[in-house]
């Protein structure tokens, strides 16, 4: 092709290159456009986006106050609630103390010396159990630890034998007020004692070893010799009073001494665990007659003192907890059954799980099959799994 066909195509070429240009920048300028287009669609959709979720946080903001006003509301009228039950239980307690109170009994010296020798006549017989209960503790099942109130050393409890919801607190080793709490939920709700009533007895009583057992509190009173109180507590009256007939008594737990006489309560009723100089080694049983507090018999147990820190009854069998002087883990170490069907070597040694120190009081309840338990100022529920007696 000669130079000058090149010179006549140029032109050509050129105008080719410029229409190309031109449909290149019209489908960018339309491109842009359309972009620009959905920029400005979505701005709008994020602006009405926007609004609505401002109006609906606002919304929500409207029903959460509203929520909160109600829960006050709700929650002034169970305080006004809980306070009109409370005044309804002290109108209750007092028409219960207007009913006749019974005399104070006094002690009958011939009497109680004929009891003493009559049940130190039949000291260390084998006894003739009153329930077929022949279950033992095989060991500790579960432990709830409620709360922790009050001191280190006290007693908590409920009725061992009644059907009532109400929870029973010593706090300390010596005071004359009982606290008590309609059920175990305002116990471990609040921490302070306005959910509670207060008691306040005749005589201050000494130790941990107390007792609530069918609609009376039996505790112990330090007046000279220990005296067992037997206290109604729904006309708050004195029903019976007792001297231990114990001579010399000393601390039943090496590790509580602060306790003289533990009442305790079992499938057969009532018993008083304590010690005497005369054999200050070990622990000593009595059985306890609930309606006039008579020792009906007594023994002298294997169990030694030291290092005992509690101890209760089941199906006529005393259970003694040990611990150290360093708080470890508590333990049954003796067992003795005052039937004779339950050999010691063949009792379950239950071990306790280890918490905080060592147990100043623990409280077995029969109907229950659960042990309430104070330790180093948290109160605690053991339940137990038995056994039978003969399966051991």
């Amino acid at each position: 092709m000669g130079p000058w066909r090149c010179l006549l195509l140029l032109p050509l070429l050129a105008a080719a290159l410029r229409a190309q240009q031109q449909q290149f920048m019209e489908y960018v300028e339309r491109r842009l456009t359309l972009l620009e287009e959905r920029i400005s669609q979505w701005h709008d959709q994020s602006s009405r986006y926007s609004t609505e979720l401002r109006d609906f946080k606002n919304q929500v903001l409207g029903m959460l106050e509203t929520a909160e006003k109600e829960r006050e509301a709700m929650r002034s009228e169970a305080e006004s609630a809980a306070v009109r039950v409370d005044r309804l239980e002290r109108e209750v307690d007092y028409l219960e103390t207007q009913n006749p109170a019974p005399p104070c009994v006094e002690v009958d010296e011939t009497l109680m010396e004929k009891q003493v020798a009559t049940a130190k006549q039949r000291k260390n017989e084998k006894y003739t159990k009153l329930t077929d209960c022949s279950d033992t503790i095989a060991s500790v099942r579960a432990m709830k630890i409620l709360k922790r109130f009050g001191s280190t050393s006290g007693l908590w409890t409920k009725d061992a034998a009644g059907n009532s919801e109400k929870i029973y607190v010593f706090d300390g080793t010596a005071n004359d007020t009982v606290y008590v709490f309609p059920r175990m939920r305002e116990f471990t709700l609040f921490s302070a004692t306005r959910k509670a009533a207060r008691i306040k007895l005749p005589y201050p009583w000494v130790g941990t070893g107390h007792l609530v057992y069918n609609g009376h509190l039996y505790y112990i009173r330090q007046q000279g010799p220990f005296q067992v109180i037997k206290f109604n507590l729904a006309n708050k009256t004195v029903v019976d009073s007792s001297v231990f007939p114990a001579e010399e008594q000393i601390p039943v737990f090496g590790l509580s001494p602060f306790t003289y006489i533990e009442v305790a309560a079992d499938e057969e009723g009532l018993w008083a665990i304590y010690a005497t100089k005369e054999d200050e080694k070990n622990i000593c049983l009595a059985k306890l007659d609930p309606t006039s507090l008579d020792i009906e018999q007594m023994w002298d147990t294997p169990c030694p003192r030291e290092n005992a820190e509690g101890a209760f009854v089941v199906c006529g069998a005393l259970h003694v907890v040990y611990n150290t002087r360093l708080p470890s883990r508590s333990r049954v170490q003796c067992v003795f059954d005052v039937s004779g069907t339950l050999a010691p070597e063949d009792a379950s040694l239950v071990y306790f799980p280890k918490r905080y120190g060592s147990h100043s009081s623990m409280k077995y309840s029969p109907q229950e099959r659960q042990i309430y338990a104070w330790d180093d100022g948290y109160q605690i529920i053991y339940r137990m799994e038995m056994k039978k007696k003969l399966e051991v």
